[in-house]
């Protein structure tokens, strides 16, 4: 009798409230879970909200359409939605209907700042679930709504023919419309729609620059966190990335021409074809790491997301102007470098034509005497250690130096150089160590960062790399400091709030091509002046000159 009762209680409750919460939307009702932050504070979770009709048929390629109603039925956001389609272990979580989103929230009834993560991974991997790599246990023990979405990736995402059937940017495209669905929507789930901050990560990150200057994006956020990537890099823009999408219409066996021929054969091939092809998308290792391209679009009468050069809009400073924080860690690709320069394969490739695969992998125009004759130049700086023979453990500093300013430090100081002028930053280096990192040594299991990702155990619940920290664990105290710093950012676009006991001693300058100041990010928060990194920045400014950019 016991027993029937017990089983009788778990299925009332389980059918109750306490379980499930469920709002409604001008699409129609949602069903969500009741979770608890990481301090123990109950929140709402809704997950996998469609925002976007499926990409599938002839909306493959092109703009996102917005989502159809879903009225009378109640949608089921109780649970992740899947990923977009990528190289995953367990492929049952992946799916072509992957424009989805989570939003988490305290109070339905509020009028909360919302945070709007873009998630990370070259516009080719991840996604902004919440077991993996988004998970919301750490903010939600701040004041706000947080979003994270998802948005097409490789070339489902970023095919980019330079014609009316695949014009390129869709996975940017994606994301504009869950802004746009966030303006409609979020007032519902307790979010304010006047004050939205974008916070990406790498290829988040620099989806976050570029929706400062695309008029798709503009109005449609009110401050951005910029971390650890920029679209300013040392190569310019293009219309098109029709050698990619030949490429990959060879992987799937399709015609390379007529482009009209080829695209319709893409639009047939099943989504698993793509992942199966994505390893033969890269030229070496995962290299390079930047594969499928942001373009400028031409006039083919969709909307576009880009009309004209990113640099010669910041130039002209034409943008949706926005209080910003953005920065770096202290050791960026060193990850990359640390596994390339133990990979025999690799290794034989840049001692045996350094001139040719450098290039490829320091995101350099191909086979140009330019790049031929920088990739030395660089080499000579940045390893003089290394002139004969890269090896490992000897070219480990310099080689992950050099990469992490390839892909990263450069891009990101130029991004400084023309945002500064016209709108305010909050630039940070972070050098904090915790046990747990994205580089790990597999001889000794030990932390090798910061590098690449790494503040992001911070901000959120990343299931893949560290399991939930708690009050007592050491990483607690940066994780209170990151998460308040950027919680009164997003509350005000200022991140000192001297009633905080975690923030009272905070003295984080704004940026100035004058003091070069920014916040160092370690075991302690201290101010400093200078710049860093400077001497490396200028050789590449001595052989790409930003000036020469338009």
């Amino acid at each position: 009798m016991i027993k029937f009762f017990l089983v009788e209680l778990l299925v009332l409750l389980a059918s109750s409230s306490v379980f499930s919460i469920e709002v409604d939307t001008e699409l129609g009702r949602v069903r969500g879970s009741n979770l608890t932050s990481r301090l123990g504070l109950p929140f709402h979770a809704f997950r996998g909200i469609r925002y976007a009709e499926p990409p599938l048929g002839d909306l493959r390629f092109v703009n996102p359409q917005p989502v159809k109603s879903w009225a009378p039925t109640t949608f089921d956001a109780t649970e992740d939605g899947p990923m977009c389609p990528q190289p995953w272990d367990n492929m049952t979580d992946v799916s072509e209907d992957c424009l989805r989103l989570n939003v988490y929230t305290k109070d339905l009834k509020g009028r909360r700042p919302v945070i709007v993560f873009i998630h990370p991974g070259g516009f080719y991997v991840f996604s902004g679930q919440s077991k993996y790599l988004a998970g919301p246990e750490h903010l939600m023990d701040r004041d706000c709504v947080l979003v994270s979405l998802n948005y097409r990736l490789g070339s489902l995402g970023f095919l980019a023919t330079g014609t009316k059937e695949a014009p390129g940017n869709a996975g940017l495209k994606d994301q504009v419309m869950a802004l746009r669905w966030i303006q409609k929507h979020i007032h519902r789930f307790g979010g304010d729609p006047d004050s939205v901050t974008l916070l990406g990560y790498s290829a988040g990150s620099i989806s976050v620059a570029l929706h400062m200057l695309s008029p798709m994006s503009r109005g449609l956020f009110h401050r951005g966190i910029c971390m650890s990537a920029s679209p300013y890099g040392p190569v310019p823009f293009n219309s098109n990335d029709l050698l990619l999408a030949q490429r990959q219409a060879r992987l799937l066996k399709c015609p390379q021409g007529p482009v009209r021929e080829m695209v319709d054969c893409m639009r047939r091939k099943p989504y698993l074809d793509y992942v199966s092809t994505y390893n033969g998308m890269f030229e070496f290792g995962w290299n390079p790491v930047l594969n499928w391209k942001i373009v400028v679009e031409e006039d083919f009468g969709q909307e576009r997301y880009l009309i004209e050069s990113p640099f010669k809009t910041a130039r002209r400073g034409d943008f949706h102007k926005v209080p910003l924080i953005t920065g770096i860690t202290e050791f960026e690709f060193l990850s990359g470098v640390f596994f390339d320069l133990r990979n025999e394969s690799i290794v034989s490739k840049y001692n045996q034509d350094w001139e040719h695969f450098a290039p490829i992998a320091l995101l350099l125009d191909r086979n140009s005497t330019q790049s031929r004759s920088a990739s030395r130049v660089l080499r000579d700086k940045y390893m003089p250690e290394s002139r004969d023979k890269l090896e490992y453990p000897k070219s480990l500093k310099g080689m992950g130096e050099l990469l992490s300013d390839a892909l990263i430090g450069v891009s990101f100081h130029r991004f400084l150089r023309m945002m500064a002028p016209h709108t305010p930053i909050y630039t940070y280096l972070f050098r904090y160590k915790g046990r747990y990192s994205f580089l790990k040594n597999p001889d000794n299991q030990q932390a090798m960062g910061p590098v690449h990702h790494d503040e992001l155990i911070y901000l959120f619940h990343v299931g893949l790399i560290s399991p939930l920290l708690k009050r007592e664990d050491p990483e607690n105290l940066t994780i209170e400091r990151m998460t308040r710093m950027w919680i009164e950012f997003a509350q005000k676009g200022d991140p000192h709030n001297k009633s905080d006991q975690y923030l009272k001693d905070l003295n984080w300058p704004l940026y100035n091509s004058r003091d070069q100041a920014y916040l160092e990010i370690g075991d302690t928060l201290t101010a400093k002046t200078g710049g860093f990194f400077l001497e490396r920045y200028q050789i590449w400014e001595e052989l790409f000159p930003l000036a020469s950019f338009t």
